[in-house]
Parts: C-alpha cells; structure tokens; sequence
C-alpha cells in the first residue's frame, strides 16, 4: 500500500502566508512569502497557486493579513471597515470563474459588517481563515470517503488537471478520491492528462502521486480517447471550479471532450468537489464566466524562452470549458453522491 504523504501548498505562520510555488514544481520546491494582501492578490493572479478551493482559503488569510495592514493606518472605523471592503473587492477581482473565491471572501465580508471594533475584526478573521483552511481539508477527506465507496477492487482512473492536495489546503478532491481508495486497500492505478496549455497534470499532479508511490502513467491530452477505446480506462473522475443549478461544471479545459468520449465509451464520469463549489444563483452552465488566460501559456511551453508557435500567432486561451450535466455520473461532495445530477436533484439535495 502507498504511503500517503500530506502535502500542504500552504502555511500560516501567525505572522505571514507561505505558498508552494506551483509554477517551480516539479524541478523544485520554493516557497514565497506574503505579508500583505496585494502579495496574495498576486500569487493568486500569477498560478503561484491555483485550484478553487485553495484559491478560497488563501484569500481568506489575504483579508487577514489586509486587515492588519488597515488596522495601522485606518484613520476611523468607517475608514476601516472601507478599506477592507477595497481589499476584499480587490481578492475577489483575481479570478473570476473559482466560486469558492467569492464563498470563501463573504465569510470573511460577513464577520467585517458584524464587528464593532478593529481589534475584535482583526482577531476574528485571522480565526476564521484558519476555520476555512481546516475544514477545507475535512471536507475533502469525506469527499475521498464517498468517492472511494463508488470504486472497485480495482481501478483505472483517467483525471484531468490537478484536484489534489496542492490544489486545495490538503488532500484534495478529485485526488483526494484516488487517495482514499488507495488508504482502504483498493488497487488504482491512475492515467494523468499532462492538461495542456498550462501542464497541470504533468507538473502537478504526476507529482504528487510520485511523491505517495501511486502507480501512474502521464499522457497527453488528445490520447485519452484512444486508451478508452482499448477498453484500458475503468473510471473518470475530475475537480470543478464552478457548479450551476442544473450541475453543468465548470472545469480545466478539456474537461468536456472527456465526458463526451466518457458517453461514448460507456466510463463513469465523476465530479468531485465541495459543496461551496456549486453556485445555485446560476440555472446553468451557459451562465458561468470564463476566464481567458494569457497568450503565452499557448505560444510558449511553459517559459517565455521556450516558444513554440510564430510571433503574430493569433491565440484564443480560455481556461475553462462546461461539462453539461447529461454527461455526469454523479458529482461526489463531502455530505454524499448526487447521481446523475440535474436541478431538481440538487435543489433537494440542498435542502436534506
């Protein structure tokens, strides 16, 4: 049995946030310090880290540390409370498609309008983003549980992206499912889109199940639909950054040629994520924004030096597509399995 290692892409030292550069690994491990929330801000925005419900997480300690920069220079408590909501405004602007940035930033927004003094606020929030990073990796430990009860003796799992510890505050999602399997005994060996452009699946997640001793082979993007074909892939599972109502996913790019080739193929595809994932305010996935990224993740194979397509190339980048919800198998959360999800099913799933 693989040993389980417990990789955290984040720490909280009291006094500042340190964040695994992900953009370094697999090469190496470097660690960036930030001590005020315009360093958060950024780290988001640059892929220092990435993953929905990391992204939540460490924006919660970004208001924190924002909060005790106010905190020093806030010349009233209407001044105070102002230039938190600036901060606030400012985390919630670094990536528009990750839902539990926003679920995570009205936690923090909720505690702000209900304080009455800058101290007790400052306190307050500093306890809270270490309540979220907490149950962020509660939550995903559960969701391993239920995932791994949906898999056989014996599995081969194709995942796309990184869902895994490095892209949550620990353990992971769609990851943490493969984990849980593997921890009860069960026989996974996992098939790793390299995801393209930004190679998440080859630096990421090859590495962390490199680092646990998870059997693993990394394939390019455009060779999964072939080794469903051999009949060579048992099993789907992928993350979510955005869930509607009527569960079409938003997820990594090429997410739904997946399902689509899933369908075809007759393979279980899962989503696993949190229950913040979901944004019941949207019908559908035609709703949800997509962020466009940059050109250069296209054009370059991931360093600017490295260029592999002609300057002038006209790019379109975007980070995310929609799976639609005819083409789930179930989305695994921490409180169950909604199976073949659609709107009425979410909506009394929401209300259990």
């Amino acid at each position: 049995m693989a040993k389980i290692r417990d990789i955290r892409p984040l720490k909280w030292t009291g006094e500042s946030l340190l964040l695994l550069d992900q953009r370094e690994l697999p090469l190496k491990e470097e660690w960036i310090e930030c001590k005020d929330y315009e360093c958060v801000a950024q780290a988001i925005e640059q892929m220092v880290v990435r993953g929905a419900p990391a992204i939540g997480v460490v924006a919660a300690y970004g208001v924190t540390l924002g909060a005790r920069e106010v905190l020093k220079e806030a010349k009233s408590f209407v001044d105070f409370k102002a230039k938190l909501e600036f901060i606030i405004n400012r985390l919630a602007a670094t990536r528009p498609t990750a839902v539990n940035l926003f679920w995570a930033l009205k936690r923090m927004k909720r505690i702000v309008q209900a304080g009455f003094k800058e101290e007790d606020i400052v306190a307050a929030l500093e306890t809270e983003a270490i309540n979220i990073e907490r149950q962020d990796i509660e939550t995903n430990k559960k969701i391993g549980y239920y995932g791994a009860e949906l898999l056989s003796s014996r599995e081969v799992i194709l995942t796309h992206c990184n869902t895994g510890a490095l892209a949550t505050a620990g353990y992971g999602t769609a990851l943490g499912v493969i984990r849980a399997a593997v921890e009860s005994g069960k026989d996974i060996v996992v098939y790793v889109d390299e995801t393209r452009p930004y190679l998440q699946g080859a630096r990421l997640t090859a590495w962390e199940l490199q680092q646990e001793g998870i059997p693993y082979y990394l394939i390019t993007d455009n060779m999964a639909g072939y080794f469903m074909s051999l009949g060579e892939i048992t099993c789907i599972i992928v993350g979510a950054d955005r869930i509607a109502l009527n569960g079409d996913t938003a997820n990594k790019i090429g997410t739904y040629s997946l399902s689509v080739l899933a369908k075809e193929h007759g393979i279980p595809f899962y989503v696993a994520a949190p229950t913040s994932t979901f944004d019941l305010s949207l019908r559908s996935g035609k709703e949800i924004p997509i962020e466009e990224r940059n050109p250069d993740e296209i054009l370059c194979c991931h360093c600017k030096d490295c260029r592999i397509a002609p300057y002038g190339a006209k790019v379109k980048n975007p980070a995310f597509d929609i799976t639609p919800h005819e083409n789930i198998t179930g989305i695994i959360t921490e409180k169950g399995v909604i199976n073949s999800p659609d709107e009425e099913k979410i909506l009394e799933f929401f209300q259990e």
